[in-house]
């Protein structure tokens, strides 16, 4: 895989064996939609598998990047792209190599909202619908957030009144709907 844009633009990372990485297709889509230039955002990107989306926000001037991510294999990847694309874990860009949802919980006590969440779960298991509950439940975004759920085109996304869907598009086997939450 490569990064697609941003300071680190062509350059490749790792792919650990075993995940359904987010095609550069997706990828492009994603950043597209967003503008290309993160310069002051964060990003929380729980279910982090490779850290393809939070490599290329990095790439693209993000201000902090928080990666969680449980499977052993996928975090040690993280930690090898990081450094081989030279960026220093600790401080603004972290891993956290923990569950997702405790995690969460835990971010969502001590950490300044964030201005995107990018929730690309392991498909077929319904974690989507659990992570924007947990989101809408959790004071870790801003009236202004956007959240992007990219999930299996099968499956159905219900979508909490806390948000409204700015866009849905389908990109072969997988359905990205990007919502936003509502002003306060």
């Amino acid at each position: 895989m490569k990064i697609l844009g941003g300071k680190y633009r062509g350059r490749n990372f790792y792919m650990p064996a075993g995940i359904r990485p987010t095609q550069n297709i997706l990828r492009e889509a994603i950043f597209d939609l967003l503008g290309h230039d993160f310069s002051g955002l964060s990003l929380l990107e729980p279910f982090a598998g490779s850290g393809a989306v939070s490599l290329e926000a990095i790439s693209r001037g993000a201000l902090e990047v928080v990666m969680i991510e449980h499977n052993d294999l996928n975090a040690k990847t993280i930690r090898e792209n990081c450094e081989l694309l030279g960026i220093e874990l600790g401080g603004d860009f972290s891993l956290i190599h923990a569950e997702a949802f405790t995690t969460l919980k835990r971010l969502s006590e001590g950490h300044k909202p964030f201005d995107i969440v990018f929730v690309d779960p392991p498909y077929g298991q319904k974690l989507a619908k659990k992570t924007l509950k947990l989101l809408t439940s959790r004071d870790i975004l801003h009236p202004q957030s956007l959240v992007m759920v990219q999930m299996e085109s099968s499956e159905n996304l219900e979508i909490p009144e806390d948000f409204k869907v700015l866009t849905q598009r389908r990109y072969g086997s997988s359905h990205l709907t990007v919502l936003q939450r509502h002003g306060e």
